[in-house]
């Protein structure tokens, strides 16, 4: 199968349009991830959010995810030292 002109049209209109929704999106970011995290869906991490406009239980979600992903990290650096040991 060969690419015609068809596929190079599609695929320039696909870029452009991908291209124009990402600009669109930072935009207007903080009201589109205002209006989707109204409706349960949070786009935005806590690490780009502003720790004072944050509310109460935004911060206590962020600080549980800190702690699990502090708690990963130590569970593999001592999986790795325990492995590191036992092959010496």
């Amino acid at each position: 199968m060969a690419i015609t002109s068809q596929h190079v049209t599609g695929f320039v209109a696909g870029v452009g349009v991908s291209a124009l929704t990402f600009y669109l999106y930072k935009k207007n970011q903080a009201k589109v991830d205002q209006f989707l995290d109204d409706h349960g869906i949070q786009v935005s991490s806590f690490m780009e959010r502003d720790p004072q406009s944050m509310s109460l239980t935004e911060l206590i979600k962020a600080k549980e995810d800190l702690e699990d992903m502090i708690a990963e990290r130590e569970y593999e650096e001592s999986d790795t030292t325990k492995e590191k040991t036992s092959k010496g």
